[in-house]
C-alpha cells in the first residue's frame, strides 16, 4: 500500500493555503481598508497647516494594507509553524521583528502594545 505524500495542514480547516489563493482581477478591492481618514486626522495631529493630495493618500493607503497583509501572513506561517490554530500576540510581534527593520520594529511593537494596553484598560 502506498501513503499518501501530501499532508493536509492542521490549521487549515479545509480552506485554500493563502499562496494558492488566485487573485481577484476586479477594480475594488474588497478585503482592503480605507485608512485615509485616519492619516489626515494624524496628519493634522502632527502639522496642523499642511495638507495632503489625494494621490499621497491613495499611494499611504496602498503601502499600509500592503504591510498589514505583509504582517498577517508572516504571523499566520509562525502560527501553523508552532502547530497552532490561536493566532497570539507573540506571533504578531515575531512577524513584526522579522519583516521590518531593527529600531522600526523595537518602536511598532512598543507603540502597538502600549495601545493595546490603553484600550484593554478603557
Amino acid at each position: 500500500m502506498a501513503r499518501s505524500i501530501t499532508k493536509k495542514n492542521k490549521c487549515s480547516r479545509g480552506h485554500q493555503s493563502p499562496i494558492s489563493k488566485k487573485k481577484s482581477h476586479s477594480s475594488t478591492n474588497f478585503g482592503h481598508r480605507n485608512y485615509s481618514l485616519y492619516v489626515n486626522r494624524v496628519l493634522k495631529e502632527v502639522v496642523p497647516q499642511r495638507g495632503i493630495s489625494s494621490r499621497t493618500l491613495d499611494i499611504m493607503n496602498t503601502l499600509i494594507n500592503d504591510i498589514f497583509e505583509r504582517i498577517s501572513m508572516e504571523a499566520c506561517s509562525l502560527m501553523c509553524f508552532r502547530k497552532r490554530c490561536t493566532l497570539t500576540p507573540e506571533d504578531i510581534q515575531k512577524a513584526v521583528y522579522l519583516l521590518l527593520p531593527g529600531k522600526l520594529a523595537k518602536y511598532a511593537v512598543a507603540f502597538g502594545s502600549e495601545a493595546v494596553q490603553r484600550y484593554v484598560h478603557s
